[in-house]
């Protein structure tokens, strides 16, 4: 038992009610030792997690709840908190010395972010062995690699949690293997085994699938296995569902030809990766850092040669056409988020609209740079926010906005799903629009066409679509695709 004094007369009610899907969700999760909270982005899992962690305070025999979550969301957390409740949080990060204050405070709620996890591991673990804590990992993505040494700091004090919780709205970041290492955390394996390797091996979405009939025999029934095995302490919702009603969200592939010299600059390096390849390098198919790295190139030319070159005078094919979009858009009086997967994109075109009011959010800002932007953006002193996809995608509600357009793709899944519903999510009024400029007869295909499948693969995964449903429209052709653009037999 703990021998902290705890003041059980402050108030664990809270000051709005849920929506009824929360109110289930709450019910179905708040007695159990380990769930997952799987709603799709935009459907308020925090509110069910405040109102879960309530509930733990109030009527179970916990001292205390540790939430994580990433550093850019700490302060969504705290705001989340005043608005919901009357509890005040304390945060600990790298500044050991007030941390040591507050691990030894009658603190019931603690805000932190995954990396002092790892830094105060020692602390943490001894802070567990004296108290009876709950935890609630937001964004729980964050540890979907096993081999991470994050991911092993979490899963060594998995076990001296009272109860624990994860949440996402993208269980599924990208591979259907993503899901492993979270399920993991919670269970230690009683539902989708104690091997990653072999899991990983039967559920991957590699580019022979569409020639090896056994192989992708054993895929589909693996991953439409995967929820049925985790189903009974977690809880799915998605935007189809039907249990709350959105502006719908519609889909335009706008694409371009290439202008003459940046498909000039694009075949020279194409040519380049083909000898490489035909040299035996086989291994630019796959997803290694080191393949992504080289594939890249084409996709920085296919959207603004003048990231690898700064002799590049030309405006690019897509510049043109997004020159067009947001015209349209500013005349309908709407606003738009672009995105970019390339920094030196969002400071280019921020300073080529800045007369029509664009802020920018990159991962080179800091908190209060960022916050700036934000507010200009809602208050209606700007109009159009640039942004990657890497600084932006979590955590934000700008549903000032109703269009989203992505200048350029990478081939992660969970940016491209989670940038895009910033804007559509409760509290948005109008029907939502997403743009994908493409370069006709470029990687940008292969990019829509892998992004296609990895989206199919994760709803199959995550229990939004069925077997039989799923065969109707699986596509595969992304490998053979990728091998035409690089021209490789």
């Amino acid at each position: 038992m703990s021998n902290m004094v705890y003041d059980y007369k402050l108030n664990y009610n809270a000051k709005f009610q849920a929506f009824d899907y929360q109110k289930e969700a709450v019910l179905a999760l708040r007695d159990k030792e380990y769930a997952a909270i799987f709603h799709e982005q935009g459907l308020g899992k925090t509110k069910i997690a405040i109102d879960i962690l309530l509930y733990w305070l109030s009527k179970k025999d916990i001292d205390c709840v540790l939430i994580v979550t990433k550093k850019t969301l700490i302060q969504n957390w705290v705001r989340e908190f005043d608005v919901h409740t009357e509890i005040k949080p304390s945060t600990i990060s790298n500044k050991r010395g007030d941390n040591f204050y507050i691990f030894n405070s009658n603190t019931r709620v603690i805000i932190t972010n995954f990396e002092t996890i790892s830094s105060e591991k020692y602390r943490i673990k001894l802070f567990l062995k004296t108290r009876k804590v709950g935890i609630i990992i937001d964004e729980s993505t964050k540890i979907k690699n096993p081999e991470a040494k994050i991911t092993h700091d979490f899963f060594d004090i998995s076990p001296l949690f009272v109860t624990r919780i994860i949440m996402t709205g993208t269980p599924v970041a990208n591979r259907p293997y993503d899901i492993w290492s979270q399920i993991y955390f919670l269970d230690q394996g009683k539902s989708l085994g104690d091997d990653f390797n072999d899991f990983k091996k039967a559920c991957d979405l590699s580019n022979d699938l569409e020639t090896d009939k056994e192989k992708l025999n054993l895929f589909e029934n693996t991953v439409s296995n995967i929820y049925s095995r985790i189903k009974d302490f977690s809880v799915r919702e998605t935007k189809d569902s039907g249990i709350i009603s959105l502006p719908s969200k519609n889909y335009f592939d706008v694409k371009v030809p290439f202008e003459p010299i940046q498909f000039k600059m694009y075949e020279t390096l194409r040519q380049e990766l083909e000898l490489t390849i035909q040299k035996g390098d086989k291994t630019i198919l796959d997803e290694s850092p080191d393949a992504i790295k080289r594939l890249l190139r084409l996709v920085q030319i296919t959207s603004n040669p003048k990231l690898i070159d700064d002799s590049y005078k030309e405006i690019s094919a897509k510049e043109k056409k997004l020159k067009e979009l947001i015209n349209s858009i500013i005349d309908r009086g709407e606003k738009a988020i672009i995105w970019s997967i390339f920094t030196d994109n969002i400071y280019h075109f921020k300073n080529i609209y800045k007369d029509l009011g664009a802020v920018q959010i990159t991962g080179k800002m800091n908190i209060e740079e960022r916050n700036r932007s934000v507010n200009k953006f809602k208050t209606g002193e700007a109009n159009l926010l640039f942004a990657t996809p890497q600084s932006a995608k979590e955590g934000l509600t700008l549903t000032e906005a109703n269009n989203a357009i992505f200048y350029d793709r990478g081939f992660n899944l969970d940016d491209y799903l989670q940038a895009q519903d910033r804007i559509h999510r409760i509290s948005q009024k109008k029907d939502c629009n997403i743009y994908n400029l493409m370069v006709q007869d470029s990687i940008d295909i292969w990019i829509n066409v892998l992004l296609d499948a990895k989206q199919k693969a994760a709803n199959l995964a995550q229990g939004d679509t069925t077997l039989s449903e799923y065969k109707k429209i699986a596509d595969y052709s992304f490998s053979n695709l990728v091998r035409n653009i690089l021209n490789i037999s």
